[in-house]
C-alpha cells in the first residue's frame, strides 16, 4: 500500500503538461452528435424560448448546420421534425409519407454531404401524432403496443429510404428493434444502423424537447405506460439485453447526466457502445445557471461531456455540439 509522503497524489497534477498527460479521458468533436429540429419554409430560423440558442430550421437551414458540422469535426447529426398541426392526425400516418419534413432533410443532407457526415434519425409517432403519445392509442388512451410496432416499421423503411443512416426508435415499444431489423433486412438496407433508445426514462427533463418538435400543448396523459420508471435499474439492463438480441447495433441511455449509473452499468455489463442524451432540461439548466450568472458555460459544456466519457459512453448527444466543438478545436 502506498503511503505519504513516498506517494505525493498532488504531484501529477502540479503542472498543466503533466495534467494532460495523466488524463485519463479525452473527448473530441468525434464523441458527439447534434440534435436538431427541421421545419417548414425555406430560409426559417425559428428561436425556441425554452432552449435558449437552439433553434428550428428550414431544410436550407439544416443543410448549413451539416455543413458546419463537418467543418467541426462532429461525425452525426440527430434529426427531429416539427410537424405542422394539419399534417398530424390520431394515426400519426404522416411518418409514412416519403416526402414528408424528415425525409426531405435527410435528402438534402445527404445529396449536399454524402458520407463525410452521418444522420441519426428519431423513430417515434409523437411528432405526426394528434395527441402527442408515441404510439397508437385505444379508446381509453392507452399506447397500443404491436399496432404501433407496425407503424414504426413502416417509419423507419421510410426514412432507410431517404438515405437514413442510424434509425432511432426513441418509442420504448416492446419487439420494436427486432421487427425493424428484420424489415431493414428484408429490403437491403442491410447497412442501416439501430441505435436503440433501449433506456429511456419517463422523465421531467422532457418539456423544452416537446416545445421544439410542438407536442407539448397536444399531449394527453403521460408516457409512463411504456417509458420507465426512473427508480428503476436492473429493468434497464433487461431493456438493453432484449434489444441487443433483437439487432440494436448501439444503445442509448436518455436522459443523461441523472443516469450516469445507468450509462455506466450498460457498459460495464454489454460493452457495447452506449450513448447519452444531455437532453433538452439538461441544456436548458446549464443556460439558466449562466445566465443567472452561477456559471461558466464553457467549463460546464466540456465538464459534463468529461462525465459521459468518464461513465463509458461512446458519444453524446447534446444541443450544445457545436459550441463544444469549437472549444475543443481553440
Amino acid at each position: 500500500m502506498t503511503t505519504y509522503p513516498m506517494t505525493r497524489l498532488r504531484r501529477t497534477r502540479a503542472t498543466a503538461w503533466s495534467r494532460a498527460m495523466h488524463r485519463e479521458v479525452l473527448v473530441t468533436p468525434a464523441d458527439l452528435i447534434w440534435p436538431l429540429f427541421v421545419t417548414e419554409g425555406e430560409g426559417v430560423e425559428d428561436p425556441i424560448l425554452s432552449l435558449p440558442g437552439v433553434s428550428r430550421w428550414s431544410v436550407d437551414g439544416i443543410v448549413a448546420r451539416a455543413r458546419e458540422a463537418v467543418a467541426l469535426g462532429i461525425p452525426c447529426l440527430a434529426l427531429f421534425p416539427n410537424t405542422q398541426p394539419d399534417r398530424r392526425s390520431e394515426d400519426g400516418k404522416e411518418a409514412l409519407n416519403p416526402d414528408n419534413l424528415m425525409c426531405r432533410a435527410i435528402k438534402a443532407i445527404k445529396q449536399t454531404c454524402g458520407d463525410d457526415i452521418g444522420v441519426l434519425t428519431d423513430v417515434a409517432l409523437d411528432p405526426y401524432t394528434s395527441h402527442g403519445q408515441d404510439g397508437l392509442i385505444d379508446d381509453e388512451g392507452y399506447v397500443l403496443n404491436d399496432q404501433t410496432v407496425e407503424m414504426l416499421v413502416g417509419q423507419s423503411l421510410n426514412q432507410a429510404a431517404a438515405g437514413a443512416d442510424i434509425i432511432a426508435p426513441s418509442d420504448m415499444m416492446d419487439g420494436r428493434i427486432g421487427a425493424i431489423r428484420e424489415a431493414l433486412e428484408g429490403a437491403g438496407h442491410i447497412n442501416v444502423q439501430i441505435m436503440s433508445y433501449a433506456a429511456k426514462y419517463a422523465s421531467a427533463f422532457y418539456g423544452p424537447f416537446r416545445d421544439a418538435v410542438g407536442s407539448r400543448g397536444l399531449l394527453k396523459g403521460n408516457k409512463k405506460t411504456y417509458q420507465m420508471d426512473p427508480a428503476n435499474a436492473e429493468e434497464a439492463l433487461r431493456e438493453v439485453e432484449m434489444d441487443l438480441a433483437e439487432g440494436a447495433d448501439s444503445v442509448m441511455v436518455k436522459p443523461g447526466l441523472p443516469y450516469l449509473d445507468i450509462a455506466c452499468r450498460v457498459k460495464q455489463t454489454f460493452g457495447v457502445p452506449v450513448f447519452a442524451y444531455q437532453v433538452s432540461g439538461e441544456y436548458a439548466m446549464i443556460e439558466a445557471a449562466v445566465a443567472a450568472g452561477a456559471a461558466d458555460r464553457d467549463a460546464m459544456v466540456l465538464e459534463t461531456l468529461v462525465a459521459f466519457k468518464r461513465a463509458g459512453c461512446s458519444g453524446v448527444l447534446t444541443y450544445h455540439a457545436a459550441h463544444a466543438a469549437r472549444l475543443m478545436g481553440a
